[in-house]
């Protein structure tokens, strides 16, 4: 009976298995080919560049051949954090984290625009005990932060350039 138990198990595994292998990831289809030529970053310079350095390690996995198509981008990153809750002393008890993003992107030998979006997004956290757990906080909401502008960034890139 056991014999048997085992067999359908490993039988049942191995079509999962199987099932799950025509997976492709959205962003690696070939249609989405693009290179960046050219970029220029505003605003608060360190956040821009976390965001190029995504898309510049998205464009480098493209292999270069004539449907690729070169692209200037230009991302403006403004950080906003406002205290949104004080106890009767005075004290800071949360924060708020606003982050507006520019993010033009033109094609680079025609000069074409294909995308000009806003992109703002926000995340509140608590002050913490610690001075260093609260600016960890804040760290964890920025790259959460910048993660949502690169992820919607890419829909609508693949929107466009697709």
């Amino acid at each position: 009976m056991k014999k048997i138990y085992y067999l359908l198990l490993s039988l049942f595994l191995i079509l999962n298995i199987t099932a799950c292998s025509g997976y492709k990831p959205i962003f690696s289809s070939p249609e989405f080919k693009f290179k960046i030529a050219d970029h220029s970053i505003t605003g608060d310079k360190k956040l821009g560049y976390q965001i190029y350095s995504q898309l510049n390690y998205l464009s480098k996995t493209n292999k270069s051949d004539l449907d690729t198509k070169n692209i200037y981008i230009s991302i403006s990153v403004n950080k906003v954090k406002k205290a949104t809750a004080k106890n009767s002393a005075g004290k800071i008890l949360a924060y708020k984290i606003n982050l507006n993003t520019l993010i033009v992107v033109k094609d680079f030998t025609s000069d074409n625009q294909i995308l000009n979006e806003n992109f703002v997004f926000s995340s509140s956290y608590k002050v913490q005990d610690q001075y260093s757990e609260t600016i960890k906080l804040e760290n964890k909401a920025i790259e959460n932060l910048i993660n949502s502008t690169y992820n919607d960034l890419l829909i609508k890139l693949s929107e466009k350039i697709s």
